[in-house]
């Protein structure tokens, strides 16, 4: 018949196993997972040096999270990429009290173009990893992208409207015979048709 092992023992050999960084039962998270809080989709102007930061979160099993896990973020080697402030292609960071990481300081190159940001991240021996997707560009296509992506095509429209309309407005003030008209001629631009109108 095997002694039984004190209780005390048992207790001890726990606290060293926790004081070495291997998981205690009970205690750390059985599985990790990475939400991306900001970032995905985004589009970073190379020619600006503010861009919306990549932000993410990690939590347990139980979709809490995590404080104090180590989050790296790699940047590519190469084409559409950059570097953070320490110069690198990578930045480790630790998680805030609500889990969360930032990706400071990313310093965009001149190469437009899809990216991704690895992001992985590592909690008492559990790690996880995802993908941040994003788009450099060069200086006027983001205003196209935040103008909802308005074509070449779709401007000449527009621009060939209101041309239009002036024309329309200098025709009418002709034939009243060089008076000035009673109430000015507007031009009307909705989505999908043009309306010139004039006064009555």
């Amino acid at each position: 018949m095997r002694p039984a092992i004190p209780q005390t023992l048992s207790l001890i050999a726990l606290l060293v196993l926790n004081l070495t960084g291997l998981p205690v039962w009970g205690q750390n998270p059985a599985t990790l997972e990475i939400l991306i809080v900001e970032g995905e989709g985004a589009i970073n102007n190379v020619k600006q040096r503010v861009n919306r930061e990549p932000i993410v979160q990690v939590e347990d099993e139980n979709h809490k999270p995590v404080a104090g896990a180590a989050v790296i973020f790699f940047l590519p080697n190469d084409g559409p990429g950059g570097v953070f402030g320490n110069g690198g292609t990578t930045l480790t960071t630790t998680t805030n009290a609500q889990g969360q990481a930032v990706a400071r300081g990313i310093r965009f190159n001149s190469q437009a173009g899809s990216m991704q940001i690895r992001v992985a991240a590592s909690f008492a021996g559990q790690t996880a990893s995802t993908v941040i997707t994003q788009t450099n560009v060069v200086g006027g296509a983001v205003a196209g992208a935040a103008a909802g992506g308005i074509s070449l095509a779709a401007k000449l429209l527009i621009i060939g409207a209101l041309v239009g309309g002036g024309i329309a407005a200098g025709v009418a003030v002709a034939n009243r015979g060089g008076s000035s008209p009673t109430s000015p001629s507007t031009v009307t631009i909705t989505p999908g048709s043009v309306t010139v109108g004039g006064g009555p």
